[in-house]
């Protein structure tokens, strides 16, 4: 492969002289840049893009750190992101930390080693330091599907609360007032606020917090939510639920075969609502209601936050985005209840 001496020297012209063509090239007369162009093209030669920018100090790549590389959520955010990276010529790093926090600082170790320009990131915790040390170390970060911890980052998310106030209050609506929330793990922020979220709208129907049954757990997975089942009607017929809501979608398709195993109907004997709206919810045995996020429009915004301040650093102002979540009401919850 042919070097950038061997085209200086073809051309009769110094290495900085070609180094100028092909980052500066008005530095050098139209004469001497046709020299060095045809060398280039004799030689076949390919310059490094990825070392000229190292050099530089930045690569062309970013980082995109998510919870569950499994769940569809995340894998539609990740289109948003690719779709509007990549008409800038940036390449995307995708990284599935799995909910673990040693996992995510092993990646942002990575990241940080092989020089990316920025990182969009679902955080595991409450662990800001490490995004504050990305940016000390001229790391651009964009928080995603989550608020930004201070005003000096950039982030995007939906309002969560008000997401499971929408869930909650269609299960008050339609009869319900034992509900069980089905969601985990709870360090998660966007669990934590879509079960407080559901708790204010039994509040705001004369309820209590305590007719919103927390179950947790470990993972917010398929598997998770079948294992939860069996909690579920495992409780004394009068206190059981005649509702849940899950914390996502996967945990409510998992709570579906659970109860389809059980011969529980849905919704008859027990509805059941969802988060996320993820494709799969909708083509569930019996279709899901679900709290709709707008997920590729998540990974667009993020992503045309970081390429702004990646353009245009001096004249960037960090932004905080919220977009507001929708409740599309589907068979698994149709059905008016009333305990006799």
């Amino acid at each position: 492969m042919a070097s950038i001496k061997d085209v200086a020297s073809r051309a009769g012209v110094s290495v900085g002289t070609v180094s100028n063509v092909l980052n500066r090239p008005n530095l050098v007369s139209e004469l001497t840049r046709g020299r060095v162009r045809a060398a280039i093209n004799e030689l076949g030669f390919v310059p490094n893009d990825a070392a000229r920018h190292l050099r530089r100090g930045r690569g062309r790549t970013l980082g995109l750190v998510v919870l569950d590389v499994a769940n569809p959520f995340f894998t539609d955010i990740a289109k948003g992101v690719d779709d509007t990276t990549g008409p800038a010529g940036m390449a995307v790093i995708f990284c599935n930390s799995n909910g673990e926090a040693a996992r995510e600082g092993r990646y942002l170790d990575l990241l940080e080693e092989q020089r990316v320009q920025g990182v969009l990131i679902t955080p595991v915790g409450d662990d800001n330091a490490r995004l504050d040390r990305l940016r000390s170390r001229g790391i651009l970060v964009v928080v995603l599907d989550r608020p930004a911890p201070s005003r000096d980052f950039c982030s995007v998310s939906v309002d969560d609360r008000l997401g499971g106030e929408l869930a909650v209050r269609h299960l008050v609506e339609a009869g319900h007032e034992q509900i069980a929330f089905v969601g985990g793990p709870w360090r998660l922020e966007q669990v934590t606020d879509r079960y407080h979220g559901g708790v204010k709208a039994l509040e705001e129907a004369g309820l209590g917090a305590d007719n919103l049954r927390r179950l947790d757990t470990p993972s917010p997975t398929v598997a998770a939510g079948r294992d939860a089942v069996s909690r579920v009607l495992g409780l004394p017929r009068s206190a059981r639920p005649t509702a849940i809501f899950c914390a996502n979608d996967l945990l409510a398709l998992g709570v579906l075969q659970g109860l389809t195993r059980q011969q529980i109907r849905v919704p008859d004997d027990i509805a059941l609502v969802g988060y996320d709206d993820i494709e799969f919810a909708a083509a569930a045995a019996v279709p899901l209601t679900s709290v709709r996020q707008p997920r590729q429009e998540l990974g667009r915004s993020a992503a045309e936050l970081i390429l702004d301040e990646a353009n245009d650093p001096a004249g960037h102002q960090h932004r905080q985005i919220v977009f507001e979540p929708e409740l599309v009401v589907r068979e698994s919850s149709q059905h008016s209840f009333r305990r006799g």
